[in-house]
């Protein structure tokens, strides 16, 4: 197929030719492109080849593009705030920085750990050996899951979809070991192939407690077999997805019909919970289920169960012989990674997910200026209000539906880089006597917290992801959009580039956040947070027509050969891509005044502004990683978030001379906003 309109792409072509001296040090760098390719044919390839060329794989990592660069840099900074505080002789027992220093310390003295092998969970398989009745089953689970061991069900506090003032409890399904149900239900011939492999990494976790080959062999049956009647019962990913089909706010009463042989009074004060008049029992058919298989397994076997759960649990903390072992099944055979990381790297991260906002906090006061939070809270008012323009200018919404948009967009909370209020972690006991212990008490701090919410007011100030986290979200309960100072910084967010390069980035991923209150989840709640039905039914048609649309466009691509997207399950996060590019886009123009922008570079401002977007999504993956990523992840791929929301934007097509029938224009132009 012939390729015209070349003359634009030519002229970028040549930015790559410039001396050093003469290349945005701030902006698009031309060694990330490979103009070898054309953009109109294989935009992710021109945009990102260059970069991708030089940045493999490192031989620890599952993928590796921008995201995991930018992180990598804040953990190095992490490291050496840490590395800092375990020095000093002055910290005072019981502050933020003293606990840091101990849990670090800790974590990273490998000779303590090496030395205790098994012996920091012995306890707790005693008390699992000596289990009798049922009645004692019940309590250690309700014990292992206040320590962090995910058996049996899920159970925390959640807000409440219908009053999004309110927290109430929540119980929802669980208790798997790989990663989705999928796995265990799949025949395909990969599915069987992880069966397999788990089923000899259960054994052989249960031979390094001690246990002989065939005992281990017969264990590791037992437990497949018991998660993949769990697995059967189990809501499928897509269906999870939709907000509807996991709200049944049920009283304490109901929950006891659907599973009577579990005793829920003596679990909620094991629990030690409020008072609990009513809950979400997010899958009622799972709690069923459940309760129809406590009633018919042997008890031997839930003992075997959660014996194999709490050794799952504790093996990466444990000494090397567990360490390589949950190693090898879940980084080698689910994800494709070839190396651990060093124990420092996971030593931070362990840090940061147990004290995440002592830890961040730190970071912030030395990484993170005011002046970039400024900046970055302009964006996203300029953001707001292009959509806010957006919506009432849209031809298949109702002036009632748009009014309701407006209001909805209104309330949108913004929080920039860092929460106001920091956690407290005073009631978190981090101590000298042993790393797990450690790992123990901080799970048991964040179930406590997440309990102790249940019957009270909403935090509306809380955060869900700590300050240094290369990432960003959006809470539909609390309609809040929030970016964290992690992901504040290039090549996101550069306050030294110019505004097309900084629209392009983090002006999308805004406007990412933005959108996900109107993707096909987000739209279903209201301005207040609560899952109500604001739509008049054709606008709801309407979009629905629109969001097939993306779906579709999603199911056509290629992971692997024969391994397709799953348009349904990425929706909402391909909604949002779309969305936010053209929102930011649209922010972009309003921002020029009717000024015309310069070429930079040899590349114009628009160029600039979706090379800007597709360099957000630099990278690769290895090949196990891709497949495990289409089965249970609601992100599409890296290489189609780069090229789908470009192919269906006009502006795309005229900033790089693309014309009808080439790849980047699409002939169904899927357009939401």
């Amino acid at each position: 197929m012939t390729r015209p309109f070349h003359l634009a792409i030519a002229a970028v072509a040549a930015a790559v030719a410039l001396p050093l001296a003469a290349q945005q040090v701030h902006g698009i760098n031309p060694a990330d492109m490979d103009t070898g390719a054309k953009a109109c044919v294989n935009f992710f390839q021109y945009a990102d080849g260059g970069w991708i060329k030089a940045h493999p794989v490192p031989p620890e990592y599952p993928r590796w593009g921008t995201f995991n660069v930018l992180a990598e840099e804040n953990r190095d900074k992490l490291h050496g705030i840490l590395e800092a505080l375990a020095a000093r002789k002055d910290l005072v027992a019981g502050s933020d920085e003293r606990k840091l220093a101990d849990f670090w310390n800790t974590c990273m003295d490998e000779k303590a750990v090496e030395a205790a092998g098994a012996k920091p969970i012995e306890p707790e398989l005693a008390r699992i050996a000596a289990i009798k009745t049922p009645a004692e089953f019940q309590a250690e689970v309700a014990r292992l899951q206040a320590g962090g061991v995910r058996v049996l069900f899920g159970f925390g506090s959640e807000q409440d979809r219908k009053n999004s003032d309110e927290v109430i409890a929540s119980l929802r399904q669980g208790g798997l070991g790989l990663p989705d149900r999928d796995y265990y239900l799949n025949d395909d011939a990969r599915s069987k192939q992880i069966r397999e492999k788990y089923a000899q990494h259960v054994a052989r976790m249960f031979e390094l407690l001690g246990d002989g080959a065939a005992q281990a062999k017969a264990e590791a049956a037992t437990v497949l077999a018991l998660e993949t009647d769990l697995a059967r019962i189990s809501m499928a990913r897509v269906e999870l997805r939709n907000p509807d089909n996991t709200y049944h706010r049920l009283a304490t009463a109901e929950l006891a019909k659907l599973a009577p042989d579990f005793d829920w009074p003596s679990y909620f004060r094991a629990q030690e919970t409020p008072a609990i008049a009513s809950l979400n029992v997010a899958q009622p058919e799972f709690v069923r289920g459940v309760g129809a298989l406590l009633a018919k397994l042997p008890l031997d076997q839930w003992k075997t169960y959660l014996r194999w759960h709490l050794v799952s649990w504790a093996a990466p903390e444990l000494s090397s012989p567990f360490v390589d072992e949950s190693f090898d099944f879940r980084g080698k055979v689910l994800q494709g990674t070839e190396k651990i990381q060093e124990r420092w790297k996971r030593c931070v991260g362990a840090t940061d997910d147990q004290l995440g906002f002592a830890l961040g906090r730190l970071w912030v006061e030395k990484y993170f200026p005011p002046e970039a939070k400024k900046q970055a809270d302009e964006l996203v008012k300029n953001l707001i209000a292009a959509l806010r323009a957006d919506i009432e200018t849209l031809d298949w919404m109702s002036p009632a539906t748009k009014q309701a948009a407006v209001a909805k967009l209104d309330a949108f909370t913004p929080k920039i880089g860092y929460p106001d209020k920091w956690r407290d972690y005073s009631s978190y006991r981090v101590g000298t006597d042993s790393y797990l212990a450690n790992v123990q008490r901080g799970d048991q701090y964040e179930f406590r917290r997440m309990i102790d919410k249940i019957g009270k007011p909403v935090d509306r100030t809380e955060w869900y992801m700590t300050p240094p986290t290369v990432n960003a979200y959006y809470s539909p309960s609390r309609n809040e959009i929030v970016f964290p100072a992690g992901i504040l910084q290039p090549p996101f967010f550069d306050p030294k580039a110019d505004p097309a390069v900084n629209y392009g980035a983090i002006g999308a991923v805004i406007g990412h956040e933005m959108t996900h209150g109107f993707d096909d989840q987000g739209r279903k709640f209201d301005a207040h947070g609560n899952l109500k039905e604001w739509w008049t039914p054709q606008d709801a048609k309407n979009y629905a027509a629109r969001a097939a649309c993306v779906e579709k466009q999603f199911d056509a691509y290629e992971v692997q050969p024969g391994l397709h997207e799953n348009g349904k399950l990425v929706l909402g996060e391909s909604i949002a891509d779309l969305g936010g590019l053209t929102i930011a886009h649209m922010a972009y123009e309003r921002s020029l005044g009717g000024e015309k922008p310069p070429v930079i570079g040899g590349l114009t401002a628009d160029q600039r502004f979706f090379l800007a977007f597709a360099r957000v999504w630099s990278g690769a993956a290895r090949p196990q990683f891709e497949q495990m990523q289409v089965k249970v992840d609601p992100h599409p791929a890296m290489q189609f978030r780069a090229i789908a929301a470009p192919s269906n934007m006009p502006a795309f097509a005229v900033a790089f001379g693309c014309k009808p029938g080439d790849p980047m224009v699409r002939a169904e132009r899927c357009r939401i906003w």
